[in-house]
């Protein structure tokens, strides 16, 4: 392939890698959509009312949108690597902790990957995380995260007379009426939720920087070659996901 086809491939990847990553963000930013219930509701006794059931689905999971975000930048990363491997003959290796991540990577893709580190460094920031104020364990029947239920009572106001002043011949009796709170039932309640957990969240976050830092040092050894293809976007997104 020609470097200027590389080129062309490499802007419109870059479009359509922006317009999906603008559709993540904005899609994790809507809470009720990370959010599910399930409620079902017990009377107190056989003549109680029947209420039914009610219950709303988890329509957004954090981590399948991290997987989706995984392989749109995978296809850019690779792509712009073909490119800069054509365009530099300079070369550093990537080692984060003694481990060769990448070897012998063009300047120009150091910058390029530092420039996608930042912006995936504020996409993990941003990423929902459970609330630290419920217990959460994962659900294996809905794939999300569920708090334990929670039971509440529902109760029902009840007319009740109470006499003021007994009848008399002269008078009726004076009754006031007043209103008493009685339980007619039981609300059992569990909370769902698509979000990570904190911990997950900024071991993401710690792995962004350490490769960051990785690269940065890889840069200052770097220099500025035929357009032949170059796969690294998986290995560096699986590393930071730690898979």
């Amino acid at each position: 392939m020609k470097l200027n086809q590389v080129i062309a491939i490499e802007k419109g990847t870059k479009s359509r890698t922006l317009a999906e990553l603008t559709a993540a963000h904005h899609d994790l930013q809507k809470t009720p959509l990370l959010s599910g219930i399930a409620r079902t509701y017990k009377p107190k006794d056989d003549e109680g009312d029947q209420l039914p059931p009610e219950s709303t689905k988890v329509q957004v999971r954090a981590d399948e949108i991290v997987s989706r975000t995984v392989e749109t930048l995978t296809k850019l990363f690779d792509v712009t690597a073909t490119k800069d491997w054509a365009n530099c003959h300079a070369k550093a290796n990537v080692e984060v902790d003694g481990q060769l991540l990448l070897r012998d990577v063009p300047v120009t893709y150091l910058l390029f990957l530092e420039k996608q580190l930042v912006d995936l460094h504020t996409f993990v920031k941003k990423l929902p995380v459970l609330d630290p104020s419920e217990s959460w364990v994962r659900d294996a029947s809905t794939d999300t995260w569920a708090t334990e239920a929670s039971v509440t009572v529902k109760t029902k106001k009840v007319p009740r007379n109470h006499v003021k002043a007994e009848a008399t011949e002269k008078h009726p009796a004076q009754v006031e009426v007043y209103y008493e709170d009685v339980i007619v039932g039981t609300w059992r309640t569990v909370k769902f939720s698509g979000a990570l957990p904190a911990a997950r969240q900024n071991e993401l976050l710690e792995r962004v920087e350490r490769l960051q830092e990785a690269i940065k040092l890889a840069r200052e050894e770097a220099n500025a070659a035929e357009a032949k293809e170059v796969k690294t976007g998986e290995k560096v997104l699986r590393w930071i996901l730690g898979t």
